[in-house]
């Protein structure tokens, strides 16, 4: 579904994107672990049009996206929950998630999606009036998740979707990723909680300093010595 090949990202002269390919395939959760500064976030922005590559191609069911505007590749189907949820504070949770929606591609079936995501976040729909600064982090969570699922996305990038959160938070957001998958979303996931998302990922990658170094089954990263000492501090 979605191939990356041999990306170079640069802001300025320092580069933050060596080299880099990895696949997605429709259907599969596929996680991208690695330290601070190791290029996660730069990796997500510059799949979803935010940066453009200095080098290398990013395909999406075959089309050379690299370089595209964000809002092209949205209109494709490529969703991202962005590191800190980036909600708008001021204004109300339903007109959070009617800004979701404003993707030509997502104007049909808009209605049963608003209905699909006040049953998957039922606080939401209690608090459809309030402003969404006023939500707690785990509810702007939701939030940033329903507003990206309004654009009726087929691939969407959870950028650190744990981040700030408590633990029982943490697990309801997890568990969201997870039943999403299961439904047919194919989900990237960078996630701070490397235990969890290796368990969680069909297929994995170690990004270290702009570079893979890894990559592997979720389970075969779990298992390897170097992840664990590196990452679970085992």
């Amino acid at each position: 579904m979605l191939r990356i090949e041999d990306i170079d990202v640069f802001y300025g002269d320092a580069q933050a994107l060596d080299g880099v390919s990895l696949e997605v395939p429709e259907g599969a959760i596929v996680a991208i672990v690695g330290a601070n500064g190791a290029g996660k976030t730069s990796l997500i922005r510059t799949i979803a049009g935010m940066h453009r590559p200095a080098r290398g191609r990013i395909l999406y069911r075959g089309a050379d996206i690299a370089g595209w505007p964000s809002h092209k590749v949205c209109n494709l189907g490529v969703g991202q929950v962005a590191e800190g949820r980036q909600v708008f504070p001021t204004l109300s949770v339903a007109e959070n998630l009617a800004m979701g929606a404003m993707l030509p591609r997502a104007r049909a079936g808009r209605e049963q999606r608003l209905e699909s995501i006040y049953a998957m976040f039922p606080v939401l729909a209690e608090r459809r009036a309030q402003a969404a600064g006023t939500l707690s982090g785990g509810e702007q969570q939701m939030l940033a998740i329903g507003r990206c699922l309004m654009g009726a996305p087929e691939l969407v990038m959870f950028d650190e979707p744990s981040l700030g959160l408590a633990p029982a938070v943490v697990q309801a957001v997890l568990k969201t990723v997870r039943d999403l998958n299961r439904d047919g979303l194919t989900c990237v996931l960078v996630e701070q909680n490397v235990a969890v998302s290796l368990k969680l990922a069909s297929h994995a990658y170690v990004l270290e300093n702009g570079r893979v170094t890894l990559s592997g089954t979720g389970e075969a990263l779990l298992g390897d010595d170097r992840v664990r000492r590196a990452y679970l501090g085992l």
